[in-house]
């Protein structure tokens, strides 16, 4: 600590995300990335647009992306003007709390969920509201229906679909009727999983104004490492979104992530085979796992959540690691017998298995 810091600074308790460790040889299911490249598509578009000798580099990209809105907007079936794009989903949602989320009431999310919420609410100054999770690990959305929290409306609410680290799916119907309850408050939807075998609530935007979805391209779209978010919402909550980005960085996507994003957008065809090669083998691991006496929840994601009954969820983690294979454990209450396990290869993921069924004999 210094005495140079400011207060916000000293109050902060940082995200901590998942570790990138540099070791050869392993094995790693700690983050949710995709286990499968980018549309080759991709890197044809960044050559492309590097051109012999590189010298667009030297110019600014477009501000407004709108190359990219463009095709996300074609994609999803909604207008540019509906679309806001970011550094990643986690700038897409600093950008929400700041511009969206910070009221005079509490908002609320899930007391088991994305672990950065209440870090932005530290560093925006937000109060809010951790709503406990049903024994089954689910979103219950009679918790969320327009009551008063300690005497004050909700100042929005925010969560997961599916949730993280979790892996539950909320229906979109239950969805509709958090939005149907809550005219008054913004209710984001944060999609990032949502490509895995969830339905997306964009198709709700036209009908509710209070409505935005953000999604990541990191995820699907094999693009953790080039950090490319979006929201879609109505206009006016886009022009929100769009006064916070200009009043901090006007350029937060550059060039070559704004053309292989748009490649990645376009092509559809891998985009549907990586996501339905996931699914089957999250299925398999589900079952394998679930043969080894582990209980695994309902996944909708790229990850499971999983424990057993007999084994101590640190000692398993640690068990693997010193086999050079990581998955993510959180010390948390009621999760902290948990591993949040990312969907590998099939390859991967039979090694994985393997390795329990050794560690558990």
């Amino acid at each position: 600590m210094s005495r140079f810091w400011s207060q916000v600074v000293r109050d902060l308790t940082p995200y901590v995300p998942g570790e990138q460790p540099k070791i050869t040889n392993l094995i790693k299911l700690n983050t949710n990335e995709n286990p499968f490249p980018p549309s080759p598509k991709v890197l044809a578009a960044i050559q492309a647009e590097l051109g012999d000798d590189a010298a667009r580099l030297r110019l600014y990209p477009d501000p407004n992306a709108d190359l990219l809105k463009a095709a996300i907007a074609k994609h999803h079936g909604v207008t540019s003007q509906q679309i806001f794009v970011g550094n990643g989903s986690d700038e897409v949602l600093a950008h929400v709390f700041m511009a969206l989320l910070k009221h005079e009431a509490p908002i609320l999310f899930p007391d088991i969920t994305y672990s950065f919420y209440p870090v932005y609410c530290g560093l925006y100054d937000v109060d809010y509201i951790q709503v406990p999770l049903a024994e089954d690990f689910t979103i219950n959305p009679d918790d969320y229906l327009g009551q008063m929290w300690n005497g004050e409306q909700c100042g929005g609410i925010i969560f997961p679909n599916p949730n993280a680290p979790t892996g539950r799916l909320l229906p979109l119907a239950a969805i509709e009727k958090i939005l149907k309850a809550n005219p008054e408050a913004v209710v984001v939807v944060d999609e990032a999983y949502v490509d895995f075998g969830g339905e997306t609530a964009i198709k709700l935007v036209d009908r509710y104004d209070n409505l935005l979805v953000v999604h990541t391209l990191s995820k699907s779209r094999s693009l953790a490492g080039m950090r490319v978010g979006f929201a879609v919402g109505h206009p006016a909550l886009i022009e929100a979104l769009e006064r916070v980005k200009n009043s901090f960085n006007s350029y937060p996507l550059d060039r070559l992530a704004i053309v292989g994003a748009v490649a990645a957008m376009e092509d559809e065809a891998y985009f549907a085979q990586c996501c339905q090669s996931v699914i089957a083998t999250r299925d398999t691991l589900t079952a394998d796992l679930t043969k080894l006496g582990f209980e695994v929840l309902p996944s909708a994601a790229n990850f499971i959540f999983a424990r057993h009954p007999q084994y101590d969820a640190a000692e398993l983690a640690k068990a693997l690691r010193e086999r050079n294979i990581i998955v993510r454990h959180f010390k948390l209450p009621r999760i902290d017998q948990f591993l949040r396990i990312t969907v590998g290869t099939d390859g991967e993921c039979k090694a994985l298995t393997d390795a329990l069924s050794q560690i558990t004999a």
